[in-house]
């Protein structure tokens, strides 16, 4: 079954193309597009989404303020053509963030975070009993966000940035892979060179793919796999 999504951009050529590029996945149902956060949140009251792709710099409300106003809300994805809003939106539900102008082989990348990386609690097991768990705080800006390390399921590099993703939500952190495995203990192994992941998740290892259940899937590194193996899976 397609997931279904919403736009709110307020350019009617930025528009055209998130449609056009919805359309090409063919993995997801377009159920409206919207000018203004107004009309969106009129349109949420009645109905129910699982994916938003969300302008910034929007008429009325802005997008930041419009994402203040959701509550259990949709995954969402930016698109904009500032970079400056990238530490804050990760406080909220917000998946990934596309730079205007940006490729459909970029928004097939964000579409894939959507599916296939956001945590799916249900499925989930949480150990909090593990006197493995330690107290952190994530560096976001010119934020400190406290965080258990047993919540965390793998923190992704990003570019600039790496990607804290918690059995909750996402954190957007200014540290490196590097520093995050100088904080984390031996639950956490680096398996890529873009991933570190909670070893207290996994639930399969399949090929050069490491499940925590059927939709969180973090790949291995033909550099990593053999110190993986050797240290976690014998």
């Amino acid at each position: 079954m397609n997931r279904t999504c919403i736009i709110i951009e307020d350019q009617p050529p930025a528009q055209r193309i998130l449609q056009k590029f919805i359309s090409d996945v063919g993995t997801l149902s377009l159920k409206g597009t919207f000018s203004n956060a107004i009309e969106a949140i009129t349109f949420l009251q009645e109905n129910s989404v699982d994916l938003i792709f969300l302008d910034i710099h929007l008429p009325k409300i802005s997008g930041m303020d419009f994402l203040k106003t959701l509550k259990n809300s949709p995954q969402v994805i930016l698109t904009t053509a500032f970079s400056e809003y990238a530490i804050e939106s990760y406080e909220y539900n917000v998946i990934d963030y596309l730079l205007k102008p940006f490729s459909f082989q970029r928004f097939v990348q964000a579409i894939s975070k959507s599916t296939s990386l956001s945590p799916n609690k249900k499925d989930i097991k949480i150990h909090k009993e593990t006197s493995a768990n330690k107290i952190l705080f994530v560096k976001s800006g010119h934020d400190l966000i406290k965080v258990n390390s047993i919540d965390i399921l793998f923190i992704k590099s990003d570019d600039d940035y790496t990607e804290v993703v918690t059995v909750d939500k996402t954190h957007l952190s200014s540290d490196s892979l590097k520093k995050w495995i100088e904080k984390l203990g031996d639950t956490f192994c680096q398996v890529h060179k873009s991933y570190i992941l909670n070893t207290t998740y996994l639930q399969k290892v399949s090929g050069n793919q490491i499940f925590l259940n059927d939709e969180i899937i973090v790949p291995i590194g033909r550099a990593y796999k053999e110190h993986f193996v050797k240290k976690y899976l014998k």
